[in-house]
């Protein structure tokens, strides 16, 4: 289940929460205030590796993107 961040654009307190599907995103509230007046922040993610016990945050490794140098 997707946990999302937010920053609430009254009060300014970033926040977490479990949004169960994307349709309620506009329903989100912020915890401090209870203002709906808030942005979705970009964030990192972390994968797991089968067979690894390291956690990869939001990269990608072998990236088959060309720059196409000459």
């Amino acid at each position: 289940m997707p946990i999302f961040e937010f920053v609430c654009a009254d009060c300014g307190k970033p926040f977490e929460e479990l949004v169960l599907s994307t349709h309620i995103i506009g329903e989100v509230t912020c915890p401090t205030c209870q203002s709906q007046n808030i942005t979705k922040k970009i964030s990192a993610f972390a994968i797991r590796l089968p067979g690894g016990s390291s956690w990869s945050f939001g990269s990608v490794s072998g990236s088959s993107c060309d720059t196409g140098s000459a």
